[in-house]
């Protein structure tokens, strides 16, 4: 059993070292930033966060408008096909996860909650050196035997992206009533490469809308894993299903098992996740 603690604590500590090290920076985009409390970091991952519980247990509907770039993150990526990949995955997975506790409603209704995300600053994957990562890792994966468990190849800990984003929800007379700045890297044992500029940035996306709904659900601060049950509906739109709330649907339906079989591949995201049937500006 020590053997088993020791290598936990190796894999965690080459986690940390091995991984793209993105800061979090005041960019101006909340409405505040006196609320936020003290930087915090593990596993590769900071946050300043903010969450007035008492008046989110009073919340009954949600909008969410559309998560935006700031200038200096844009240019980081060309592509605005890119950009719009980062921005959907990031809302549809807000969607679905608050649509647990909240009734979801379209971005031009009102809401008893705003929520609005922006990303603040972004690392794009090096695609020559997560391509050359897959053929390690899947190669390597299909060599070990099934029963045993924590093991695998670990990534090239080279051209790992990584994504910084700002958010935050008020209420009908815009008081906030949480805020988070967030920050991750990949690291080359929990995170797997894909050929894309935004291969780690697409993966982070749902990693910050995780943290920060869990966050408005519970009303205090999220804790370093979920090992909640996921809901019925949770579950079905994983799968790529029709989501509870109808307003979920302008980010587009999640890739599912084609998306996880992409991912397993090193495949870019876009050859599976859904473009969402409006177009979304940013």
């Amino acid at each position: 059993m020590p053997s088993l603690f020791a290598c936990l604590a190796l894999l965690i500590s080459m986690a940390v070292t091995g991984c793209t090290s993105i800061p979090i920076k005041e960019s101006g985009t909340l409405t505040s930033y006196s609320n936020l409390g003290a930087p915090k970091g593990k596993l590769g991952k900071k946050q300043r966060l903010y969450v007035d519980g008492g008046q989110l247990a009073k919340v009954k509907t949600v909008r969410i408008v559309p998560t935006s770039f700031t200038f200096i993150a844009a240019s980081r990526i060309k592509s605005e096909a890119d950009r719009s990949l980062i921005t959907n995955a990031l809302d549809r997975a807000l969607c679905v996860a608050l649509s647990d506790k909240y009734q979801m409603v379209p971005s031009d209704q009102p809401a008893d909650l705003t929520v609005r995300s922006v990303v603040t600053e972004i690392v794009p994957t090096n695609k020559g050196v997560a391509a050359a990562a897959t053929v390690v890792s899947v190669g390597g994966g299909f060599a070990l035997p099934d029963n045993i468990p924590l093991i695998g190849i670990p990534r090239i800990p080279y051209g790992l992206g990584g994504l910084a984003v700002e958010a935050e929800a008020v209420d009908n007379f815009n008081v906030q009533r949480a805020a988070m700045m967030w920050g991750r890297g990949a690291n080359f044992i929990q995170d797997k490469p894909r050929y894309s500029d935004v291969g780690d940035a697409y993966s982070q996306a749902t990693k910050f809308a995780s943290d920060f709904s869990r966050m408005l659900i519970t009303g205090k601060e999220p804790k370093m894993l979920d090992i909640s049950v996921p809901s019925r509906h949770r579950v079905q739109s994983w799968f790529g299903g029709k989501p509870k709330y109808a307003a979920c649907e302008a980010f587009g339906r999640a890739p599912g098992v084609q998306g996880a079989v992409s991912a397993r591949f090193g495949l870019p995201p876009e050859w599976t996740d859904r473009k969402p049937k409006t177009v979304l500006t940013h």
